[in-house]
């Protein structure tokens, strides 16, 4: 990865959706997400209704970086050599005594220094963006129950996380109305999302003027894609992006084959035959990477196209890109707020408020060299520690 680079220089500009060009209000999502999967476990699976009830300070515990050991029930903050450098059972914290003894100064027995971290097993659960981290919460909360009246291990509930996740989320839901995240999405968008900005908007038809291919790449289904677009840019968003591809699939749209991940075409936001190419741009489902380029190539009249994406998911967007792709990506962090306007927070507010308690998420997209410059070497930092992530 460039240490710099110019945004002028590119000829194809990306977006991933969720928590990208799309501002999540992060208090109420996350809550919607967390009841999303309390309130399944409660009635379908018979799990506590303690579940139901969340406190601000509950909130404290969610954190970027943090895996479940789905077999022992334990958290851990991994460094970057794979020793670990805090850990919880549950919500609790391991003393450092505790913590020595049952890891000590050896690589947790999932870290594998050639390969990195995967962020997807059977044995455990990586979490990295915000629509993991209430995911985080509830998981730890149900440690905390299981281990308060039975004191069950190895753990076996991760199976009814998975159904719970098939009930809310499945590609079908949002037209049927299953669950009660999306339902609640529609009843009520302005409640869960914030619209661009019209100096966004303003950007994104700026660098469709200038000439540059944009393109709209993310692993939300067809459906939803359209509803928060159009809520956040308008009905006529479909103007402004070249190329949108849903239900992608990453980190899998980057790393893999063609044969193993086909594009599809769309009618009625249902996926309909694979496509043995990509030759035209317009709006299509799954696909891979390498068609994408060489549809790029066409498009451009260039044999190496320059491309530039932006998301926010380490494992998902940058580091796929720009392993497999060679894309120059840039991360979007809502924790960069300190650094708009080049103004920084004060050191330390007055009372602590719960990380989700009345917290002014922001996120600009219209980012200054020097942001872009420090995002860079933000990624730079984190991309050796999770060299070689899982497919």
């Amino acid at each position: 990865m460039a240490q710099h680079f110019s945004l002028a220089a590119c000829d194809v500009v990306g977006f991933d959706l969720d928590h990208t060009l799309c501002r999540y209000n992060l208090p109420e999502s996350a809550r919607l997400i967390y009841n999303s999967f309390a309130q399944f476990l409660v009635k379908e699976k018979g799990y506590d209704k303690e579940l139901l009830t969340v406190t601000p300070e509950d909130w404290d515990f969610c954190c970027k970086g943090l895996a479940l050991d789905l077999e022992d029930g334990n958290f851990i903050k991994l460094a970057d050599n794979g020793t670990v450098l805090r850990a919880s059972h549950g919500t609790k914290m391991l003393a450092p005594e505790v913590l020595a003894e049952e890891y000590g100064r050896k690589e947790w027995k999932h870290f594998t220094p050639d390969l990195g971290m995967a962020c997807r097993s059977g044995k455990y659960y990586f979490y990295d963006n915000y629509f993991d981290l209430p995911g985080a919460l509830l998981c730890a909360r149900v440690v905390d129950s299981l281990t308060k009246n039975n004191g069950q291990k190895p753990f076996d509930f991760w199976k009814d996380i998975v159904a719970g996740i098939q009930h809310n989320y499945k590609m079908s839901a949002f037209k049927e109305n299953c669950g009660i995240y999306f339902p609640e999405i529609k009843r009520d968008p302005g409640r869960y999302l914030h619209t661009c900005p019209e100096s966004v908007k303003k950007w994104l038809r700026q660098l469709k003027n200038a000439g540059k291919i944009l393109m709209l790449i993310t692993s939300s289904h067809s459906d939803y894609c359209r509803l928060l677009c159009e809520y956040i840019l308008g009905n006529d968003f479909e103007y402004l992006f070249d190329i949108v591809i849903t239900n992608a699939l990453k980190p899998g749209f980057f790393s893999h084959l063609p044969s193993q991940r086909p594009f599809r075409t769309l009618e009625n936001d249902e996926e309909q035959e694979a496509l043995p190419s990509l030759d035209k741009p317009g709006w299509y489902s799954q696909g891979n990477a390498v068609h994408l380029y060489e549809l790029l190539k066409k498009m451009t009249g260039k044999p190496e196209p320059k491309v530039v994406y932006f998301g926010d998911s380490m494992h998902s967007d940058i580091f796929p890109a720009c392993h497999y792709s060679n894309w120059e990506t840039v991360l979007i962090l809502e924790e960069l707020r300190g650094d708009r306007d080049g103004k920084p927070e004060d050191s330390e507010p007055l009372e602590k408020k719960g990380k989700y308690e009345n917290y002014p998420w922001t996120t600009n997209l219209q980012v200054s060299l020097q942001t872009i410059q420090k995002q860079q070497a933000i990624i730079q930092t984190l991309h050796w520690s999770y060299q070689m992530m899982g497919n």
